[in-house]
């Protein structure tokens, strides 16, 4: 069977997403890149004898202990950084009522923070994720590699629908030893993550992105509607003129929202909301101003 044309279908989807992305990382980080993310790594660099003023957390006890003299140690920044995206892949990333599917609109972002770390020669990987690490992409650096990730992204087949962060969070932890900054992309419609969230959080910068369809947040007075559970295929139907109804469905929507910000808010982790109605553009412009 002739391929050439799905060949094709690919090569232009993804110059597409080039073409969009790559002029828009450097929109949104506007010459602050470097200054964007507070955790740039520390490398260890010497051991020296404590001084006056010398911030204790740095005592190295171990030299101490040999010493009988208090050492610290020195630590120099480092000039490479490295970047991790996990992406959420699971049933409910392939729904959308407005131009983009949310796993499409997600796509975008994660292209235009990947393009932003090759411009910097900083290295990128990505963590696909569903119930379960469905793939995992080790970071590099280079434009070919930046491709690669977003042929994944556009075209990648879970095997699972449903969706867990617990388990990339996980792996992220012990696959990446040294610090890094994390950008976790999903709309974040379960919960139960908090435990492995905080383990992350420990070792490595972390950003959640929550991207959602306004039609998630608030549902449309349109009569009798069916209503498809992405990660389990059940189908109800619902009357969204039911002002009960429709309150029911904010509700949950918010719950899951107040359960994402909290995690990662009580775990030093920064947190983004973006409505696929809206430009991701603007709400990343005001969310890395901030930091």
């Amino acid at each position: 069977m002739n391929t050439a044309p799905d060949i094709q279908e690919i090569l232009r989807k993804i110059r597409k997403i080039e073409i969009k992305t790559k002029g828009l990382s450097a929109q949104i980080f506007s010459g602050g890149y470097r200054t964007t993310f507070k955790g740039r790594g520390m490398l260890f660099s010497e051991v020296r004898p404590y001084q006056y003023g010398d911030d204790v957390r740095n005592i190295d006890w171990n030299v101490t202990a040999r010493t009988n003299e208090p050492y610290i140690k020195v630590f120099e920044e480092e000039r490479e950084l490295t970047f991790m995206l996990l992406i959420d892949v699971s049933g409910s990333s392939f729904f959308g009522t407005q131009n983009q599917f949310k796993h499409e609109f997600a796509t975008e972002i994660a292209a235009s923070l990947a393009f932003s770390a090759g411009n910097n020669n900083d290295m990128v990987g990505a963590i696909f994720y569903s119930d379960q690490v469905e793939l995992y992409v080790p970071p590099k650096k280079g434009k070919a590699h930046i491709l690669r990730l977003i042929r994944e992204m556009l075209f990648i087949q879970p095997k699972s629908k449903k969706s867990n962060l617990a388990p990339a969070c996980k792996y992220l932890t012990n696959i990446i030893t040294k610090r890094c900054t994390a950008f976790v992309l999903s709309d974040f419609m379960n919960q139960n993550f908090d435990d492995a969230l905080k383990v992350a959080a420990k070792r490595h910068d972390l950003i959640g992105i929550h991207v959602f369809d306004p039609h998630e947040q608030h549902l449309p007075e349109v009569g009798w509607l069916p209503l498809a559970d992405a990660e389990t295929g059940e189908v109800r139907w619902i009357d969204t003129n039911s002002a009960a109804i429709r309150a029911a469905h904010s509700k949950h929507f918010e719950n899951n929202l107040q359960y994402f910000r909290q995690s990662f808010w009580k775990n030093g982790a920064d947190t983004v909301s973006i409505s696929t109605a809206d430009s991701y553009v603007k709400s990343l412009l005001q969310f890395f101003r901030s930091r």
